[in-house]
């Protein structure tokens, strides 16, 4: 399994996070390039506590157990995964170069971030390590959306 903080899988996401441009089109979902971008930069600063996202009853419920279902392989998440409507992308900015630089600059953030503890919406209590695969799993998902 890939994790966002391994140095390798760090450089490979900021490449194809680099690669992105005004042509690059969903293949498919609603986000364009703009969209995805933004909704990249709201989950990272969920995990910097930048964002507050409420929890969910069905995540209080099901959320640990389906935790370890999703990162017990590299199964990629499949299309049409529901997102909190806190990290639901409203599509203001236009200037994507800046937009990239702000995600990547939020990875690295999250990289060199001490995290003890996480709560995510969803899954519930999260450590580092079950961030770093969970993030990979959902940039990956999101930059196979768009192409790159």
């Amino acid at each position: 399994m890939k994790s966002i903080f391994d140095p390798s899988t760090e450089q490979e996401i900021i490449a194809r996070i680099q690669s992105l441009s005004l042509e690059s089109k969903a293949l498919w979902g609603k986000m364009n390039v703009f969209l995805m971008v933004e909704h990249g930069i709201l989950c990272e600063d969920m995990y910097l506590g930048k964002n507050q996202v409420k929890r969910v009853l069905i995540g209080r419920l099901l959320g640990s157990t389906l935790l370890k279902m999703v990162l017990k392989n590299d199964k990629p998440f499949s299309k049409g995964t529901p997102t909190a409507k806190e990290l639901t992308a409203v599509g203001n900015a236009q200037d994507l170069e800046l937009m990239k630089a702000t995600w990547i600059s939020k990875i690295q953030e999250n990289r060199d971030r001490p995290m003890p503890q996480f709560m995510h919406p969803f899954f519930g209590n999260m450590n580092k390590e079950q961030i770093g695969l969970l993030n990979f799993k959902h940039v990956d998902h999101h930059l196979r959306q768009i192409g790159a």
